[in-house]
């Protein structure tokens, strides 16, 4: 059922072409890569998967938008979470759109590679991917006829992935999904201005990752929960498997003091700390997590 009903998600938006040509395809299984899909199916060439993708007329955003509906009929909860995270795909060349030489998570280095922000909705009764976009990088904005080479809009400029973050949170909220909590790492958890988007404009909690050099009114927040954390209120508790073996970490709470823009609340917030032991993970001992509930 559910995938027969993501096979329908903006059926209604292509040409009368692509649908016929979507309609044929679908009978044979989920949509993957064109050339994958085509030898899958038996077809001599991946042709019609291809036109289907790359060169007939439909809106993205409105497939986007159908899209959030189904999930949030089919997986729409009170306790629902929205996950915000960016990842790369390495390229080669450069006149794919947007591709150039910069951080990628997925290879954990510097590389050829073009970087999406996405957004995905977790509930308990499943998750799923419901927004995306693409981040397009000072050096093709700059670079109008680049642009039209790669058939980027002109209307397209050049936003941080923090504000390609936001505007996605801003879609979600806007949308049928329901979601109190936001979560995701110091990309974005290091920027006041996201913290405060989803505190105040939105009322939404929050849990996200901050470095642990991160300052709040003088000392390092790490400091600040090994000082106000006794070693009893730890535990250690375990992320699942990641690429080195299980990911341990170990959680307290700390109440930290608020920050300036919000001094009127005396009582300050909890804030969740999460202190990485020394043998786990390198990359991820070098940030900490910090939780807002909004009473």
């Amino acid at each position: 059922m559910w995938r027969a009903g993501c096979l329908e998600i903006g059926h209604v938006r292509f040409g009368r072409r692509a649908r016929e040509t979507h309609r044929r395809q679908r009978r044979q299984g989920a949509l993957v890569r064109p050339h994958q899909l085509a030898e899958w199916a038996g077809h001599a060439t991946p042709d019609g998967l291809q036109y289907l993708l790359s060169r007939s007329r439909w809106d993205a955003d409105s497939v986007r938008d159908d899209l959030q509906q189904y999930v949030a009929d089919q997986l729409g909860h009170d306790d629902g979470v929205l996950i915000v995270d960016d990842t790369g795909f390495i390229k080669k060349g450069t006149t794919s759109a947007v591709v150039q030489r910069q951080y990628s998570g997925t290879a954990g280095r510097a590389e050829n590679c073009h970087i999406g922000v996405f957004a995905a909705y977790a509930t308990s009764r499943g998750h799923a991917l419901v927004d995306r976009d693409l981040y397009l990088p000072r050096s093709w904005t700059d670079d109008r006829d680049r642009c039209q080479a790669a058939h980027i809009p002109d209307d397209r400029t050049f936003a941080t992935k923090n504000a390609l973050a936001r505007d996605m949170i801003r879609r979600a909220h806007a949308s049928p999904l329901r979601f109190r909590w936001v979560t995701a790492d110091a990309t974005y958890g290091q920027d006041s201005r996201f913290r405060r988007f989803l505190e105040d404009d939105l009322k939404l909690h929050y849990v996200v990752a901050v470095p642990k050099s991160q300052q709040v009114h003088g000392p390092r927040i790490e400091d600040r929960i090994r000082r106000e954390a006794p070693p009893k209120a730890w535990q250690r508790l375990s992320a699942g498997l990641g690429a080195k073996g299980e990911r341990c970490y170990d959680w307290a709470d700390a109440l930290l003091p608020v920050v300036g823009h919000h001094e009127e609340d005396a009582a300050g917030k909890r804030i969740s700390g999460k202190q990485f032991s020394s043998e786990h993970d390198s990359k991820a001992a070098n940030t900490i997590s910090t939780a807002n509930s909004i009473s």
